[in-house]
């Protein structure tokens, strides 16, 4: 694709009531998952499992496209067709990860880089082929007692920009990934500090490797006091950081910003989705890119044995998020959701 495809292929992802599930879990994270709901974790039950998430009917209603995993773009359904063509006919961009997790940043301890880049320009060739419109990389940026460091956060630009550049000339959407952990006893207040410092990271480095702006989309998190703060979460407080945060360090020319989850719950995601797109227009669109807070109650339903019941759970948290990406998400409606417990 040229420059105005994947923009046109960026736009549709981050399109008015719709956004992104993220299903490409690593195998070691889907076995914890799934060992978590007394599944075993083989390729066949994984396959299984994602296929009943891509098949289900009326999910391009609110959900435009879709993470995959290495492994997962070449599995098939039981019919034997290929996972991105069973998402294309159903109106919906199949993406991939192509980064291969995190490593310890030498010499700053408790810092991590994302590897992935050697032969990065072959496998993004192969998953073109293979039927992907997008990718996706994240970075971790992790707060604590003098972290990050200005070392890490330039690294893990760098790395992103030159993913970046290297999916766009394949032809794929990139979408880049700087998440800062929610982990620590951090407030909001230096939530946002890091959040701020690492996207401007970022989008220099995107802009010295000419990386064009709008055939990309970002996918980061929202602005929140750390886990173990113990600070009451106010989402309109929520809220104002983000955007505050966005509008300091983002290009207006970039389409949409993905929010991920980041550790939130199902609902809570809902709820600090739905009230920063409460405050009015901005200059991108403000969607989401959600894995757990989608799938929790789907994947418990699924392993007792509930197919249906894991489909209109899918659908449910789906139309949810699909609402709160337009603002209009009402706390009444959450009583179908299934608990998270």
């Amino acid at each position: 694709m040229d420059a105005a495809a994947m923009a046109w292929t960026a736009e549709v992802l981050a399109g008015p009531g719709r956004g992104v599930l993220a299903a490409d879990e690593s195998t070691p994270t889907m076995g914890r998952r799934l060992a978590a709901v007394g599944v075993e974790n083989t390729e066949e039950r994984r396959r299984g499992y994602r296929q009943l998430l891509f098949t289900t009917e009326g999910l391009a209603a609110t959900i435009s496209g879709v993470i995959l995993a290495d492994e997962t773009i070449r599995q098939r359904t039981d019919d034997g067709t290929p996972f991105p063509e069973v998402l294309h006919a159903a109106g919906i961009v199949p993406g991939i990860k192509v980064d291969r997790g995190t490593t310890p940043l030498a010499g700053f301890a408790d810092e991590v880089v994302t590897e992935g880049l050697d032969g990065l320009r072959v496998r993004l060739e192969e998953y073109a082929f293979l039927g992907a419109r997008f990718a996706k990389w994240r970075a971790v940026v992790r707060i604590g007692a003098e972290r990050p460091t200005t070392t890490c956060l330039e690294t893990n630009a760098h790395a992103l920009a030159r993913y970046a550049a290297l999916a766009q000339e394949a032809g794929l959407v990139p979408v880049v990934e700087p998440e800062v952990l929610m982990d620590g006893p951090h407030d909001i207040r230096r939530c946002a500090e890091v959040s701020l410092a690492t996207l401007r990271a970022v989008y220099d480095q995107l802009a010295r490797h000419r990386v064009v702006p709008e055939a990309t989309l970002l996918k980061t998190n929202m602005v929140l006091p750390g886990s173990e703060s113990g600070a009451p979460e106010d989402p309109e407080e929520v809220a104002d950081a983000t955007i505050d945060v966005l509008r300091e360090a983002v290009p207006a020319a970039v389409p949409g910003v993905l929010f991920l989850s980041g550790g939130q719950s199902d609902l809570r995601a809902t709820r600090n989705l739905d009230a920063v797109n409460r405050r009015g227009p901005q200059p991108w669109e403000l969607s989401f890119s959600f894995g757990r807070a989608l799938q929790a109650p789907v994947l418990r339903r699924w392993a007792a044995g509930d197919e249906a019941g894991a489909r209109a759970a899918l659908l449910h948290r789906a139309a949810m998020n699909g609402a709160a990406r337009r603002g209009v998400h009402r706390p009444e409606d959450e009583l179908l959701r299934e608990p998270t417990a």
